[in-house]
């Protein structure tokens, strides 16, 4: 069976390759820049741009199932095209935050929440078998950090005793792989995380135990952690994540981030930990 996994470039999609060439099947990458796909073997990829509608039908050819990003510019025409191509079931990235309808003050919804609720309500009306995978923070995100810990500098957090729950992208791309794989999975939410919840500091420390050295913690105002994120994320960062993401680590500054371990049972085995990864990615830290 072909599956077209999208945004080829993230770190989700990989592993989910990876997953799925071990089970014998034969997945097709999808990426805006396919040029800069690396770390897939032999693996076709081919350019996918959902706002550009031409690249899609070639995208589609063949495929009955897909691993999709979170992408709301072009979804309703890519839906259709699916339809089209008789693609039998999509797999979507989404987000725990999807489960927080409304985050601001007035009822509004923040900006990964719309995001990803605008792309699985239009799955969802689509007549396609779907299931949603929503994992909450990625572990990956601790590469942010990496520079500073390198040039042995201090990280600077605004809220260092913020929780979250990390969890490692080979752990997301097993369960998009069981859902891609096995029966049991149309119209099922895997809401997940980690096993654990964290805070910052407590991840921090743990980088420090997995690189074999101390790092350093800084404590910064939340608008200097705004300047810092904008500047970090370009021109290209969706329009208020920077808010989104301070939001976040404001409400829980302090408090345990609830945990959705479901791996033991959806695969049978333990979550990785954030320790895992931290040790598996060690040299990130330690070397430019």
């Amino acid at each position: 069976m072909t599956i077209l996994v999208t945004g080829g470039r993230g770190g989700v999609a990989r592993a989910l390759v990876r997953e799925l060439v071990a089970a014998g099947e034969a997945p097709r990458i999808a990426s805006r820049e396919p040029g800069r796909v690396v770390g897939v073997g032999e693996v076709p990829v081919v350019p996918l741009d959902l706002a550009r509608p031409e690249t899609v039908p070639a995208a589609l050819e063949g495929v009955r199932a897909v691993f999709l990003y979170a992408e709301p510019a072009g979804i309703d025409g890519f839906l259709a095209a699916a339809l089209a191509s008789k693609v039998e079931r999509i797999v979507l990235l989404s987000s725990l935050s999807a489960q927080r309808p409304a985050a601001g003050p007035g009822g509004e919804q923040n900006a990964l929440t719309r995001r990803h609720t605008a792309v699985e309500e239009a799955i969802a009306a689509s007549g396609l078998s779907w299931t949603f995978v929503r994992p909450g923070t990625f572990a990956t995100n601790a590469l942010g950090w990496a520079a500073a810990i390198r040039a042995n500098q201090p990280v600077w957090e605004a809220y260092p005793e913020s929780y979250s729950a990390p969890v490692h992208e080979r752990d997301i791309a097993a369960v998009s792989a069981a859902a891609l794989l096995t029966p049991g999975h149309d119209g099922a939410i895997h809401a997940m995380t980690g096993p654990e919840s964290l805070t910052r500091r407590h991840q921090l420390e743990l980088i420090a135990v997995a690189i074999g050295r101390p790092v350093q913690l800084a404590v910064e105002s939340p608008a200097q952690a705004k300047e810092r994120m904008l500047a970090a994320m370009g021109a290209g960062a969706w329009p208020g994540l920077a808010d989104t993401l301070l939001g976040y680590q404001a409400a829980t500054d302090g408090i345990p981030a609830p945990v959705h371990d479901v791996l033991p049972a959806i695969l049978g085995r333990p979550s990785l930990t954030f320790a895992d990864r931290a040790a598996e990615h060690a040299t990130a830290f330690t070397t430019g």
